[in-house]
């Protein structure tokens, strides 16, 4: 069977605004199985306004959304312009997350800014955009939506765990179907936590690593009522302000260092519980950088810890969201019902012409 091969670009935007993170990927597909390699990559830091606005965005009225989605389009654009010029390579689509704004699927919205038809006729090149709306609209929590790279692009792997803004696990269950849900917040709060201290973020977790267990903190995280819902489920950032903020708020006398530190062995307390239901797990993400989050894990958990290499770390969800594009052109299933709630498995994804 001859090979049926595509290059796709995959943006990604992520809800610790870190910047823009864009692979270039080959796909092939061959005798019913997937293969994949990512050609070029690069991560494109917002302009210090711009990243500020969609630090805030979710708190603007719908006008000023729109003004700063029109921004948010044009560095897109303008990034992908930079990686086919630096990697001589034009990808046959680009496939982009776009940036949340709201994520209310219980109330059956969700939207994410990201104009296809900007990035689109300023790229000169087909964009595939809106994945969770689709889904949404079935009922579904549009939420993980990289399950379906992790089961056909990493099989080999008997879950995924990603570490961004939340963290969110994906595997087969024992009849095949592939289950995700998120765990808890990571990112979100840890950056929340540096930008008091004038940081960006919390290098290798060391800041974390300084302080001390704060155990009123750490019990009343513990008790959030979400890690007791059973899946299908998904976290928001109005999550994290009703629910999270909340129990911050009453300890911000509290040192910071002491603070990241109880918020770090939460978080690692949470994901063993999950972790310890596989035998091994692959972890990726800006996590898995944070030492200090990572050597918890690993001495609180049963699972074998794998981390990959540092392209796949830092480009995994670019890869699968460019991946996720290749199937929405091939007319086939990108989104799994299984792992979101929908009432079927679905295609997704609104196609831009340039």
């Amino acid at each position: 069977m001859i090979a049926q091969r595509y290059i796709a670009a995959g943006l990604m935007s992520g809800t610790s605004v870190d910047g823009l993170d864009i692979a270039i990927c080959l796909f092939e597909y061959k005798n019913c199985n997937w293969s994949f390699e990512i050609l070029y990559a690069n991560s494109f830091v917002y302009p210090h306004s711009l990243r500020q606005k969609l630090i805030s965005i979710s708190d603007y009225s719908a006008n000023e959304i729109i003004v700063v989605e029109k921004k948010f389009s044009e560095f897109a654009a303008a990034s992908v312009n930079n990686v086919t010029k630096q990697s001589k390579i034009k990808p046959d689509i680009i496939a982009s997350h776009g940036h949340t704004v709201f994520h209310k699927p219980k109330e059956n919205y969700t939207y994410q800014i990201g104009n296809g038809e900007i990035i689109a006729k300023l790229t000169g090149i087909p964009v595939v955009c809106d994945f969770r709306r689709g889904d949404v609209a079935l009922g579904g929590q549009g939420a993980p939506l990289v399950p379906i790279g992790d089961k056909l692009l990493f099989s080999n792997y008997p879950a995924c765990l990603n570490l961004g803004g939340f963290s969110n696990i994906s595997y087969n269950n024992k009849l095949g179907k592939r289950i995700a849900y998120d765990i808890s917040p990571v990112n979100i709060v840890f950056n929340k936590f540096a930008r008091q201290l004038n940081m960006e973020f919390d290098n290798a977790g060391e800041i974390a690593k300084s302080g001390v267990l704060i155990r009123e903190l750490f019990h009343k995280l513990n008790n959030l009522e979400y890690y007791q819902q059973n899946y299908p489920k998904s976290l928001s950032i109005e999550w994290v302000k009703q629910n999270v903020n909340p129990i911050l708020n009453q300890f911000q006398k509290k040192n910071t260092a002491d603070l990241m530190h109880t918020f770090s062995i939460h978080i690692a307390h949470i994901l063993v519980k999950e972790l310890n239901k596989h035998t091994s797990v692959l972890i990726t993400g800006g996590g898995a950088y944070n030492k200090f989050l990572i050597n918890n894990i690993r001495a609180l958990s049963s699972c074998k810890i794998q981390i990959p290499d540092n392209k796949i770390i830092d480009f995994k969800e670019a890869l699968i969201f460019a991946f996720l594009g290749v199937l929405r052109i091939r007319s086939e299933v990108n989104i799994l019902s299984s792992v979101t709630g929908a009432k079927r498995d679905s295609c997704c994804g609104v196609i831009c012409n340039p």
